[in-house]
């Protein structure tokens, strides 16, 4: 089945605020990475874990070591978070990721929080 991104945010905050409800705030990044990966592959979704995020600079591909912490249905970029506010840097990386793969939709999580919905933040390309 073909999601739209809007779609897929729905699935994907849904997915997010059950892992953030049974874990909590205080764990790593990797851990919410792993549980969410998990909870979207139920879910039937496509899902690519760590996508290598190369830089093109002047026609040349560079693997430079940037890995988007998830990608759905190639569409939609999640960068997971455990801080304790997000800062420009962080809204400015999802900016570049959806730039350099051409994406629509990144959502910016911060799993340390109370409430999830405090620590969602949806960035257009």
């Amino acid at each position: 089945m073909k999601y739209t991104e809007d779609e897929l945010s729905n699935i994907i905050l849904g997915c997010a605020i059950e892992v953030h409800k049974k874990l909590g705030p205080g764990l790593l990044e990797s851990a919410y990475q792993e549980c969410l990966f998990f909870e979207l592959v139920e879910k039937g979704l496509e899902v690519v874990k760590e996508r290598p995020m190369p830089i093109v600079y002047k026609d040349v591909k560079l693997d430079h070591g940037y890995r988007l912490d998830l990608l759905v249905e190639n569409k939609v970029v999640i960068e997971i978070k455990t801080v304790e506010a997000f800062s420009d840097v962080h809204f400015a990386q999802v900016l570049t990721y959806l730039r350099l793969g051409e994406y629509k939709l990144g959502l910016l999580l911060n799993f340390h929080v109370t409430s999830l919905k405090q620590g969602i933040n949806r960035i257009i390309n």
